[in-house]
């Protein structure tokens, strides 16, 4: 559904790319059927597919290129991407300062965040996204994850995310399903926790973690339906 971050995990081997080639149209399916937005993957492919973003394995990125022209070379596959949008994308990802640099000069994880964006410049309805972490480190991992939440909420975005690591996607993930050996072993709806550190930063100038800058972040939940938190220092609200 729009808003669900659907986390999608099993252990290597388990099945999780192959299943999302078989989503995208990427492998032949051998029985059974796929539905994108009520079409048919098979009948109605163009259909299906024109509302759906995403990177299977790793972005597809030019690392002479900047990132600016990496953006402008995927807008041009569709009519209804223009600059005032790109623009829009790019301070989205966070990446406004870097955007004209060379992609070879990012980090993992900067590179990753540029393959996001490429992703969702058509504004689709649903984000597939294949061990989108694999291989950033803890601050990389982090900015995406603030991203992908930003996604949900901002573009009311629906995202399919594919890990090995249940730890790793509990955080910020509302449903998980469990795959093993190519079939769906569990299904589950996940709770927010109650309290969550270093994940979420405050943004009050005023308050003390802005000031000592050691000090863990930590954000208490204060309204579930809504999904808002508040710092444990400054009540600063995050949404």
């Amino acid at each position: 559904m729009e808003g669900d971050i659907l986390g999608f995990i099993g252990p290597n081997g388990a099945g999780k790319t192959t299943t999302i080639k078989l989503i995208l149209g990427l492998q032949n399916i051998t029985s059974g059927k796929v539905y994108i937005n009520g079409y048919d993957i098979e009948e109605n492919f163009k259909k299906a597919i024109e509302n759906v973003g995403t990177i299977v394995e790793s972005p597809d990125l030019y690392m002479y290129m900047s990132g600016y022209e990496n953006l402008k070379l995927v807008a041009n596959l569709y009519k209804n991407v223009d600059k005032k949008r790109i623009d829009e994308i790019v301070k989205l990802v966070g990446l406004e300062n870097r955007i004209k640099d060379k992609v070879s000069k990012y980090s993992l994880g900067m590179r990753q965040r540029l393959g996001i964006a490429q992703a969702i410049l058509h504004k689709p309805k649903l984000l597939i996204l294949d061990e989108p972490t694999n291989g950033l480190d803890p601050e990389g991992i982090k900015e995406v994850k603030v991203l992908l939440k930003k996604l949900a909420e901002q573009e009311n975005m629906a995202i399919l995310i594919s890990s090995h690591n249940l730890a790793e996607l509990d955080t910020f993930c509302n449903k998980i399903s469990i795959i093993k050996n190519g079939e769906i072993v569990e299904k589950k709806r996940l709770s927010l926790p109650k309290q969550v550190t270093n994940i979420i930063k405050c943004k009050n100038p005023r308050c003390i973690t802005s000031i000592e800058q050691g000090l863990k972040q930590v954000f208490v939940l204060a309204d579930e339906e809504k999904q808002v938190y508040r710092c444990k220092y400054c009540e600063e609200k995050y949404s």
